[in-house]
């Protein structure tokens, strides 16, 4: 197994509630001469579904279950049948609840974020300086990269104008 002291002590932290340090690109700049040829691949092609490397395998399995329990409780909510998933996580089940109760999609996307950080935490583990604590650091760094694609501002501009055009439509009627 290799060992990345230097270019995992050289990572800035992440933070579930801070700003992406760097982006993946730069991420991806640093590891080119410092990990295999095959790692840098996989870290290529990362996305937060796939499932080849080191962790990935029992990340994919988090993120599964995770995505089946909140399509599950958004499908209940609306009144709709969806496949009862086979295994039921307590804490994920909750952190679902957590997030579909929340008081707007932002804050709600911010629970699972946080949840997502602590599961990538606990499968990290002890490792300091190896293939685990890279990979974890890039799939922390992919959801990052997609919390930064979410903007209240143009989220709140873009509903308003959504809810106008649903106003007009149905005062022409």
């Amino acid at each position: 197994m290799a060992a990345y002291y230097y270019l995992i002590s050289s990572l800035p932290d992440l933070k579930s509630d801070g700003d992406m340090p760097l982006s993946y690109q730069e991420f991806l700049d640093l590891c080119e001469s410092q990990v295999s040829e095959s790692n840098y691949k996989l870290l290529k092609d990362l996305t937060l579904s796939s499932t080849d490397g080191p962790l990935i395998k029992e990340w994919n399995r988090v993120y599964g279950s995770l995505t089946k329990e909140l399509n599950y409780q958004r499908s209940m909510k609306l009144g709709k049948t969806y496949p009862t998933p086979e295994t039921k996580d307590f804490m994920t089940t909750q952190v679902v609840s957590s997030a579909l109760a929340a008081k707007d999609p932002l804050e709600a996307e911010k629970i699972l974020l946080d949840y997502e950080f602590q599961q990538l935490d606990e499968l990290v583990g002890l490792h300091m300086f190896d293939d685990q604590v890279l990979f974890g650091y890039a799939v922390k760094l992919k959801l990052l990269e997609r919390q930064g694609c979410f903007d209240h501002d143009k989220g709140s501009t873009e509903f308003r104008q959504l809810l106008g055009e649903v106003q007009q439509r149905v005062y022409n009627l």
